[in-house]
């Protein structure tokens, strides 16, 4: 006879519930979010390498190598600046500095834009081979833009030493010189264009957060590029950069606009990223506005682009 047992295991209540419901991911936290900016940052021999890398591809074999930066930007600011100053009747000693730094700056600017928001997408090959965080890849745009910015910033100092004449004191835009009527009159070049380094770190960090929203949002949205792109021309000529704005203060024969030209410029944030930078270069004084713009939109960004990375940091590498 086979003795049979009519008792049942007893079932734990925590173990059933444990394997009814799914553990929690931790993936979707800030503290992920922090860690990926703070350990990408950390990497700087990696993102400084690929971005040096990519300037060194694009001009392998030249015999002057990445200096083709300088001399295309020199010859552009040199031909935008002689048509529109005599078209006109600009000064040309002060406005040639004028928008052959402003160009630089938006260069820096729309390069960080449009290269931003393929970032990722362009980077899928690392994406999926090798396990790094998404900031080295943003750190690399933004680092490729900043040595970019850097060959152009030669051109801005040959332009400065060639008119720092006409620059090295109190000047007009308009006229290059600064008398009764002179509807703005700027300070010139001095200690203050100092005020250029802390601006430009500025814009770089707003690069960053830049980079790393629009590259997640392109990255799910592979339209968002397109519509973008088609704007930067549009946004390029609402930006007085080719056209100074100082014609539209006194009494010359643009001042009837200034009513309503005038707000949409200050509503424009381009403007102010391209003044705090380019006015200490060539001697004006830049607006307290354009600074609390600058930096409302700073914590706005970098707050967007953490929440963008909480949510969506571990998709990308399936997005791409």
């Amino acid at each position: 006879m086979h003795a049979t047992s009519t008792v049942d295991k007893a079932s734990d209540p925590v173990t059933d519930s444990q394997k009814r419901v799914p553990p929690s991911s931790d993936s979707r936290t800030f503290g992920r979010a922090f860690g990926d900016i703070r350990e990408g940052f950390s990497q700087r021999e990696l993102w400084s390498h690929l971005g040096w890398q990519d300037i060194k591809q694009r001009y392998r074999r030249s015999v002057i190598g990445p200096f083709w930066i300088t001399i295309s930007q020199g010859v552009i600011s040199l031909g935008l600046g002689l048509l529109y100053s005599q078209l006109w009747g600009l000064h040309t000693s002060t406005f040639l500095p004028y928008i052959s730094t402003g160009f630089i700056v938006w260069t820096f600017i729309s390069g960080c834009l449009s290269e931003g928001m393929e970032t990722f997408i362009t980077n899928e090959g690392l994406i999926k081979q090798i396990r790094a965080p998404l900031t080295v890849y943003a750190l690399r745009t933004v680092w490729r833009q900043t040595l970019m910015f850097a060959h152009n910033l030669i051109v801005v100092v040959i332009i400065d030493i060639i008119f720092f004449s006409s620059l090295s004191h109190q000047y007009g835009l308009t006229s290059g010189t600064c008398g009764p009527d002179t509807p703005i009159c700027h300070p010139g070049l001095g200690w203050y264009s100092l005020t250029a380094i802390p601006a430009f770190v500025l814009l770089a960090f707003n690069s960053w957060w830049l980079t790393l929203l629009l590259g997640i949002i392109s990255t799910r949205y592979r339209d968002i590029p397109q519509v973008i792109n088609s704007l930067i021309q549009l946004l390029f000529y609402m930006t007085p950069i080719v056209w100074p704005i100082d014609q539209l203060y006194g009494h010359g024969a643009r001042s009837g606009m200034a009513s309503w030209v005038v707000p949409i410029v200050h509503l424009n944030p381009f403007y102010h990223y391209v003044q705090i930078l380019r006015a200490p270069l060539i001697g004006q004084a830049v607006n307290p506005m354009s600074w609390v713009v600058v930096g409302g939109i700073t914590v706005v960004g970098w707050a967007l682009a953490l929440i963008a990375m909480r949510n969506y940091r571990a998709r990308v590498s399936y997005w791409v």
